[in-house]
């Protein structure tokens, strides 16, 4: 499965109401660590079709960004059943991404 570019307006469809675990990477284009987390967040996506990856662009939505307490990007929210079960911001290696996922 693809990375799925989360809005406002797609955010309670695609993530709120998601049958699966949910990871979120928020992020912005002039970001140089999202730009080094972005490919591990899409190979993710592509490995594991038991879990949506949704990514959100801080930048054209500061509303979510200001909804989930983001202060530093790129920060990685897991979700589940619409509730966040874990955050962690920074570059991390893809075993710790797996391991919020876990």
């Amino acid at each position: 499965m693809s990375t799925i570019s989360v809005t406002k307006s797609n955010f309670e469809h695609e993530i709120l109401e998601s049958d699966k675990p949910v990871l979120l990477d928020f992020w912005a284009t002039w970001c140089m660590p999202c730009k080094m987390i972005s490919p591990i967040v899409d190979e993710i996506a592509s490995e594991l079709p038991d879990v949506k990856v949704g990514k959100i662009n801080i930048d054209d939505q500061p509303e979510l960004a200001s909804a989930f307490n983001v202060m530093s990007i790129p920060t990685l929210v897991v979700m589940k059943n619409g509730k966040i079960m874990k955050t962690m911001a920074g570059v991390r290696p893809k075993a710790s991404i797996l391991k919020m996922l876990a």
